[in-house]
């Protein structure tokens, strides 16, 4: 336990700088690791999407801080559709070998590459005819050296003040990792629907299940004007219909625009008596729109990106048939 004096020490500490160090020091290791990214990365990636287009399974192994890593990996892996198992190099060696079949893939992380309990699993995988992705910071180590292809994950330093504590060399290898996984998802083609087949749970899967047919406000709940119609009754409207905005229809049902309370307050602002004006004069003309059979995970996106409050919903003719309220992803725990 620090004492009283030793504990004022620290005081005079500036700690957002030596944090700020630390982060600078890790930003400057994954600009070098992102220089040497090049062809054993795209062969690895190529040799995992073999494997799994002959229906084998990915297996990730690795000690110590990398296993914790590898055990990310397995997790993203798995969650994007890749069949991926996690070994236990220790295990392995007592009878958990046979979760392994000829054929797959094995990705082996040590930073060192020197791990005995990795090492001592090698001429197995080999005799089982495994194709090895390693991942490790000394390409020319004997598990470098012994794959089939080397991802070389090599730092300057260690951001630990003292240059020992597994920092800069476990956030490239997390990255790495996490490039690896994210550029096997988009060459496989990986859509959110496949997304959302493998997370049913939580607010995720909530979102990547619920379409926007579900959560779309129809019927009494949809406020539905014409352009000609004064904003007094376009206002009567959203409010029967509990609602922030009036979707305005042309004469041939089509999306003309939407009227929203904000456009109201705006307009207000400028001319206080625009009661018996028509809504045309202030509506929006190009809404923010979404079709009935998109899911609610692009709803999110397509709020946050456009900055609004409304998504009018339209069907395959451009014609208005629901409406999604920012309230109505908090009703139903999208967000």
């Amino acid at each position: 336990m620090l004492s009283l004096q030793t504990s004022g020490l620290f005081r005079h500490m500036n700690y957002p700088e030596k944090a700020q160090r630390v982060i600078d020091l890790e930003i400057e290791e994954l600009q070098r690791l992102r220089s040497r990214v090049g062809d054993a990365f795209s062969l690895a990636i190529e040799r995992i999407m073999e494997t799994l287009r002959q229906r084998r399974k990915l297996v990730v192994c690795g000690i110590g801080k990398s296993g914790n890593i590898g055990r990310k990996l397995a997790a993203t892996l798995n969650s994007t559709g890749a069949t991926t198992v996690l070994l236990n190099a220790q295990d392995a060696l007592h009878g958990d070998l046979g979760m392994v079949d000829e054929g797959d893939l094995a990705i082996l992380l040590s930073y060192s590459g020197e791990t005995s309990e990795l090492l001592n699993l090698l001429p197995h995988l080999r005799r089982m005819s495994l194709t090895l992705v390693a991942i490790t910071g000394n390409p020319d180590s004997t598990l470098g050296r012994s794959s089939d292809i080397t991802l070389d994950v090599n730092v300057s330093r260690e951001a630990c003040p003292l240059n020992l504590a597994p920092t800069s060399s476990t956030t490239t290898m997390l990255v790495l990792c996490d490039a690896l996984a994210m550029v096997l998802l988009e060459a496989r083609g990986f859509q959110p629907d496949d997304f959302a087949r493998l997370h049913p749970g939580g607010s995720l899967g909530r979102v990547l299940l619920t379409k926007v047919s579900d959560l779309m406000r129809t019927g009494e709940a949809l406020a539905m004007v014409r352009p000609h119609t004064p904003v007094r009754d376009a206002l009567q409207a959203m409010t029967k219909a509990r609602a922030g905005a009036a979707v305005v229809t042309d004469d041939l049902g089509k999306l003309a625009g939407v009227f929203t309370h904000g456009d109201f307050v705006r307009a207000f602002q400028q001319d206080a008596a625009i009661a018996d004006k028509p809504v045309r004069d202030f509506m929006s003309t190009r809404p923010i729109h979404i079709s009935a059979h998109k899911l609610a995970a692009e709803v999110l996106a397509t709020l946050e990106h456009a900055r609004v409050d409304d998504i009018v919903v339209v069907n395959a003719e451009g014609e208005p048939v629901g409406l999604v309220d920012t309230q109505d992803l908090t009703r139903m725990k999208l967000v």
